[in-house]
C-alpha cells in the first residue's frame, strides 16, 4: 500500500470541514458555497422532551472544524444545539474547533447596571469556551468589551462594509449618519467615515426599561438631509423608530435604518412598517421568514463577507486588513 507524502497528510490533516446548527441553515450553505465546500453531514434532532442530540457523520480527526450558529431565537435552545456541537467535535478528536456567531445572543447584559444583576454576556463566552471551543468569529457585537470576556483567540467582523457598499450604490446626497443612543456614537463615527466621510448627529434619549425608551432630542444639524439610522441590532424597533420619528420632526428630508442583526421581536414589524422609513436596510445574520417580510426591508448577504473571514482565519491570514 502507498503511504501518502508527509506534505499530503498535512494537507488532508489540517483540512477545512464547515458544520451548520439549526438556526441558520441557509447563510451556512451560502458560506459553504463560496469557500466551495459542502456542509458537514452531521444529525441534528430534538428528544420528545426538548433535549438535543447531535451526531458528526464524518470523521473530522485532525480537522480544523467550523461551527455556524447564531444564537437567535430560539436562543436557549439554539445556544445549547451550539455547546453541544462543539462537545461533539472536541469529542471526536478535532484539531481546532472555531465557534462562528453570525449573532451573539445575551449580549446586551454587558455589565452591571443595577445590583445583584447577571453579566450574561461573560457567562456566555464561559459556557462555550468551557465546551471546547479554541476559536470565536463573531460579527458585530453588541459592544467591543466583549471580546474581553473570551480567554481564547476571538475575531471580530462587521456588517457595515455590505450595508455600506449597498447605500453606496443607491447614490443618496446629503447623507448625515444618526447614532440612535449615545452608546452607538462609536459605531456611527465609523460607519460615517466608511461613508465618505459623512456628519454625525446623535439622538440622546433616556431608556426608562428594557425595550422601551423615551427619545429627547437630536445633537446635530439633520434638516433637508438624509438620515441614516444605524445600529447593531433591532429588537422591537421601539428605539429606532421613535428616532426616525424624531428626525421627522426636525425636518430630515428621508430616513434609512440600517442594523447587522434583524432580532425583530414583536411588535417590530408593524412599527418598522408604519411608513417613517424610506427603506429598513438589515443582514441575514438571523433568518428572516417570508411570513414577515414588509415593502421597505431589504435583507443583504454576509455570506461573502463570513466566507472569506473563515478562509483567511484558516490560512493564518489578515482579517482586520478586510475593514480598512
Amino acid at each position: 500500500m502507498k503511504m501518502p507524502s508527509a506534505a499530503t497528510g498535512l494537507t488532508e490533516k489540517h483540512r477545512l470541514r464547515l458544520f451548520s446548527g439549526s438556526a441558520n441553515i441557509q447563510l451556512s450553505q451560502e458560506v459553504a458555497r463560496y469557500l466551495g465546500l459542502d456542509l458537514g453531514p452531521m444529525i441534528r434532532k430534538r428528544f420528545a422532551d426538548g433535549e438535543v442530540y447531535v451526531q458528526i457523520q464524518e470523521s473530522i480527526r485532525g480537522c480544523d472544524v467550523y461551527l455556524i450558529q447564531p444564537s437567535c431565537n430560539p436562543v436557549n435552545g439554539n445556544l445549547m444545539e451550539l455547546l453541544i456541537m462543539i462537545d461533539a467535535c472536541r469529542r471526536a478528536s478535532a484539531r481546532q474547533v472555531t465557534a462562528v456567531l453570525p449573532y451573539y445572543g445575551y449580549a446586551r447584559a454587558d455589565r452591571k447596571t443595577a445590583g445583584r444583576e447577571s453579566i450574561t454576556a461573560k457567562l456566555v463566552a464561559n459556557l462555550i469556551t468551557q465546551a471546547g471551543a479554541n476559536r470565536i468569529l463573531a460579527m458585530d457585537l453588541h459592544s467591543s468589551q466583549i471580546q474581553g470576556y473570551f480567554d481564547i483567540p476571538l475575531d471580530h467582523v462587521y456588517g457595515s462594509p455590505v450595508i455600506i457598499n449597498y447605500l453606496a450604490s443607491k447614490k443618496l446626497s446629503d447623507i448625515v449618519v444618526v447614532s440612535p443612543d449615545v452608546g452607538g456614537v462609536a459605531r456611527a463615527r465609523a460607519f460615517a467615515k466608511k461613508l465618505d466621510d459623512a456628519p454625525l448627529a446623535i439622538i440622546d434619549k433616556r431608556r426608562q426599561t428594557h425595550n422601551v425608551a423615551e427619545v429627547l432630542n437630536v445633537i446635530g444639524d439633520v434638516r433637508g438631509k438624509t438620515a441614516v439610522l444605524v445600529d447593531d441590532m433591532i429588537d422591537t424597533g421601539g428605539t429606532i423608530t421613535a428616532g426616525a420619528k424624531l428626525l421627522r420632526e426636525h425636518e430630515a428630508r428621508q430616513v434609512y435604518a440600517c442594523a447587522t442583526h434583524a432580532v425583530f421581536s414583536p411588535p417590530a414589524i408593524e412599527r418598522l412598517s408604519s411608513g417613517v422609513f424610506e427603506e429598513v436596510i438589515v443582514t441575514n445574520t438571523i433568518p428572516f421568514l417570508e411570513r414577515k417580510h414588509f415593502t421597505q426591508l431589504t435583507v443583504l448577504s454576509v455570506a461573502n463577507l463570513l466566507g472569506e473571514t473563515i478562509w483567511r482565519i484558516h490560512e493564518d491570514s489578515s482579517v482586520s486588513s478586510m475593514f480598512r
